[in-house]
């Protein structure tokens, strides 16, 4: 069956959202000019790529359903087990017998180094869009690093950014970049974000540095504010 790039992304979210996934399609070359050499990826450049980020819902609609059939005490992390499945699942029910290369966010190089950069995808296909230093004129942070964060239109920074697929056998020359909504559009806001998210990032506040339709609920909360170690007895309780 010959793949296109509107089927393959049509299929995909078939598959995905209802469990509270977004698709957003991108091209290899779009990547490539905004990342270093380092994390540049080895294909050509009209590729298409596909974003797989997780909405506030996923948690309800894919992760505690999966729990269910989850053999706690043989998991490392049930939230990237979670998405795994989900992922894996839709590429062999929608893509048999077709090559697709997964990269997971949590999944990095011998090097240490992450297989791809999660914002900067996010952010080249028109999903969220990427707020760094650069982004603010005549900052005042001197010599301070300040990280950047995606910020999602309708969520806020009440996502995340889960996997990048890879059709090694579907090309879209003729696919027109699409820029993410700049929903932050003042540099006080750009400022009054970063420094959030730099500054007090556990108070979670830089997620609501606009009105957003949906945010986590407050079991997701419990969640994801507690330590990685401890959350598996939270979910055994």
């Amino acid at each position: 069956m010959e793949l296109t790039g509107g089927g393959c992304e049509e299929r995909l979210r078939r598959s995905l959202s209802s469990l509270g996934f977004e698709i957003y399609p991108l091209k290899i070359s779009w990547y490539n000019a905004v990342v270093s050499a380092d994390f540049s990826l080895s294909y050509p450049e009209d590729t298409l790529a596909l974003v797989v980020l997780s909405s506030p819902g996923m948690f309800e609609r894919a992760f505690q359903p999966f729990l269910k059939n989850l053999d706690l005490e043989n998991v490392r992390d049930p939230i990237d087990q979670c998405v795994a499945h989900h992922v894996t699942w839709a590429v062999r029910e929608e893509f048999p017998g077709q090559r697709v290369d997964v990269m997971y966010d949590y999944e990095v190089l011998p090097s240490r180094k992450p297989k791809f950069l999660a914002q900067s995808a996010a952010h080249v296909a028109g999903a969220a869009y990427y707020y760094q230093r650069r982004d603010v004129t005549s900052d005042p942070w001197g010599e301070k690093k300040m990280f950047g964060v995606c910020i999602h239109p309708r969520y806020g920074g009440w996502f995340a950014v889960r996997a990048l697929l890879v059709f090694p056998d579907v090309t879209l020359p003729e696919m027109l970049p699409k820029d993410p909504p700049d929903c932050v559009p003042s540099r006080e806001k750009r400022i009054e974000l970063l420094e959030r998210f730099n500054f007090s990032w556990k108070d979670w506040s830089y997620r609501d540095i606009i009105a957003v339709e949906e945010r986590y609920s407050e079991e997701q909360k419990a969640y994801f504010i507690t330590v990685p170690a401890e959350r598996l007895q939270l979910l055994k309780k």
